[in-house]
């Protein structure tokens, strides 16, 4: 499946069809019990320039749309949230170092944490890549 392309006021933002969306910007991607999470394209293009990435701490259990950490741009910071609930069992420590991984590579090397989901329904409740491109292009943030 190849991805979505949304025009906003002149900017272009990528939304990859193998993973789910929340209202908050975050993607989710499931592989087997565990979903990689990271912040969309369109999140990390309005943040601007990443200087910083709080990390959860690994082991810790999260609820579905908690806070689970704080991204510093040059811009504001913004909160992060948990698209499923589940224990963190690894966090990407690269990003302590290089945050600009978020602004270079949202889908790839620039994910933030993995959880080990204890709902899977909740990953199936998630915005489809689809409805996700559809809010990006109504503007509903």
């Amino acid at each position: 499946m190849s991805d979505i392309v949304v025009k906003v006021r002149g900017k272009e933002y990528i939304v990859k069809t193998d993973r789910r969306y929340t209202e908050t910007d975050e993607w989710a991607k499931l592989e087997g019990k565990i979903v990689v999470c990271g912040v969309t394209d369109y999140a990390q293009k309005e943040l601007k320039d990443i200087v910083a990435v709080e990390l959860p701490q690994i082991g810790r259990v999260v609820k579905k749309g908690e806070e689970i950490g704080m991204i510093d741009s040059v811009k504001a910071t913004s909160t992060y949230y948990a698209p499923v609930s589940g224990r963190i069992i690894e966090v990407n420590k690269e990003l302590e170092s290089k945050p600009e991984l978020l602004n270079q590579d949202p889908y790839g090397k620039g994910w933030i944490f993995k959880v080990e989901i204890t709902e899977p329904s909740e990953y199936e409740s998630l915005l489809t890549p689809e409805a996700y491109a559809e809010k990006i292009q109504k503007g509903k943030h």
